[in-house]
């Protein structure tokens, strides 16, 4: 469809996103104003807003304009999709940011994109976060199954279906005890930390307005959300080579990679591939993985490979965690959180 037949008003959503002091990175999509209200717990308006998140109208091949605090202004373009990804060397980003680390910035249409009349004021904010220096380690936490009940250990996973589509995520609970678990993660041995917290999810991009909802309306510590394209979410996560690794571990890659004097801890459940993924990581930088936490899941065939998994392996911390006050008492006894 051509970009001036369109009548919705347009708008450009900006995906929370990580860089560092030198590394400006932005990340968002362009697309249509679908005035999807996601507190709507109407049958009718849930089936309505969960067509929308997938059947969206994009804005591609569009010129936009990314404004600094400073001043700065870049100017690039979405692709096919309507996504759009600008990575750009700077110099001095951190004094641009709030205390929590966070970067505040506006993105636009440019003038030339604009052939007819938008509704919203063609501003629309973003934010990148730039981890403290001090920070005493990051977090890589899963979402799905993981703070957020998915039913992907369900038969069929006729529960992913059902939580995603047919429920609200202000009606959506958090697993107990977890945003206080990651709260006391975020500020450290000392409390008055800001450690950085990534979550990392296999939903696609469709679903970040809906899971940024659930996280902020549930008082989980603000941090970038990355998830994968819709395309990607129909594939299946086959490790086949180090060309083509699954979504999970290129994500945790690039974070360890960003911030290579950074250590982590691993967060995530038993039902899928956490315990693999984190294994390998682990694997890979002995140094860096300060612990790894598993929810257990209910469902003995996969408890069983899980614990199979780190029969053997000792080099760092691995707890299966059946709630999160065993998660918080070993985390205490190991220095991580405040006592």
């Amino acid at each position: 469809m051509g970009l001036f037949r369109r009548r919705d008003p347009l708008q450009i959503i900006v995906f929370q996103t990580y860089g560092s002091n030198a590394q400006l990175y932005v990340k968002g999509r362009a697309l249509e104003d679908e005035n999807i209200d996601l507190t709507k717990k109407n049958f009718i308006h849930l089936l309505i807003n969960s067509w929308k998140r997938f059947e969206t109208d994009v804005i591609g091949n569009c010129a936009l304009k990314l404004k600094l605090p400073n001043g700065d202004v870049h100017e690039f373009k979405t692709d096919g999709e309507g996504y759009f990804l600008l990575s750009l060397g700077k110099t001095d980003l951190e004094s641009m940011c709030n205390e929590e680390g966070w970067l505040a910035f506006e993105v636009s249409y440019a003038e030339e994109s604009i052939k007819r009349t938008i509704q919203l004021e063609n501003r629309f904010p973003g934010e990148m976060l730039v981890p403290s220096s001090d920070s005493d380690f990051g977090v890589i936490s899963d979402i799905d199954d993981t703070i957020l009940q998915t039913g992907m250990v369900s038969l069929l996973k006729w529960r992913v279906l059902y939580n995603t589509f047919l429920k609200t995520p202000e009606r959506r609970i958090p697993l107990a005890g977890a945003p206080e678990f990651y709260h006391l993660l975020h500020r450290g041995a000392s409390g008055e930390k800001s450690n950085p917290i990534f979550y990392v999810s296999n939903s696609p991009w469709n679903l970040y307005l809906y899971l940024e909802f659930f996280l902020r309306n549930n008082n989980f510590p603000k941090g970038p959300i990355l998830l994968r394209s819709l395309s990607a979410f129909f594939k299946r996560n086959k490790l086949k080579g180090p060309d083509d690794r699954p979504h999970k571990i290129n994500e945790i890659l690039n974070i360890l990679k960003t911030y290579p004097t950074l250590s982590f801890v691993l967060i995530g459940d038993s039902g899928e591939k956490d315990a693999d993924i984190y294994l390998e990581i682990a694997k890979m930088f002995p140094d860096r993985i300060k612990a790894v936490y598993l929810r257990s899941v209910r469902h003995k065939k996969k408890m069983l490979r899980v614990r199979g998994l780190f029969t053997e392996y000792k080099a760092i911390p691995v707890l299966l965690v059946e709630d999160s006050d065993q998660a918080i008492e070993h985390a205490k006894a190991n220095g991580l959180i405040m006592k």
